[in-house]
């Protein structure tokens, strides 16, 4: 019974926290929107910023380099076919050292990013503020669709 108090009561504490994040994100994306800008599918402005990189609305859960009529870089692109999608654990990778990022996931010691940009802290406050801006976490499609198998075959 201690050990069922003890977690409830971390995850009262560690909610607040994810909250937080978002927020601490929003505030850490002032040095992002130099290069990059957030606009709905609609076409509402979120965060006005540069073109120098692509818009970041619904980046969470979207295979890398595909963002419609972006010039990403060819290695970018080498990563998104071959099956990067911007999860939390890549993004907060490739926030802290794109090109370093790039050489590890291609095998590639020659692999580029055209972002230049490092963010040595606070990628995970990026992460959960962008994730703000994209569909479902693909936990919960994945768990939708275990549903849907479960009552087709009943």
């Amino acid at each position: 019974m201690k050990p069922l108090i003890a977690a409830a009561a971390l995850a009262m504490i560690a909610a607040p926290a994810l909250a937080e994040d978002a927020a601490k994100g929003e505030k850490l994306f002032n040095k992002c929107k130099a290069c990059h800008s957030i606009v709905s599918d609609s076409g509402e402005t979120i965060v006005k910023g540069g073109r120098t990189g692509p818009n970041l609305f619904g980046v969470v859960g979207r295979q890398a380099g595909t963002y419609p009529d972006f010039r990403y870089g060819k290695d970018l692109i080498a990563a998104g076919e071959a099956g990067l999608v911007w999860d939390e654990e890549a993004l907060q990778e490739y926030l802290k050292d794109p090109r370093k990022f790039l050489q590890h996931h291609l095998e590639d010691k020659k692999a580029k990013s055209n972002m230049s940009f490092k963010l040595p802290k606070g990628a995970e406050d990026i992460y959960a503020y962008l994730a703000t801006f994209s569909a479902a976490p693909a936990e919960d499609a994945a768990g939708d669709e275990g549903a849907d198998e479960e009552k087709a075959s009943e």
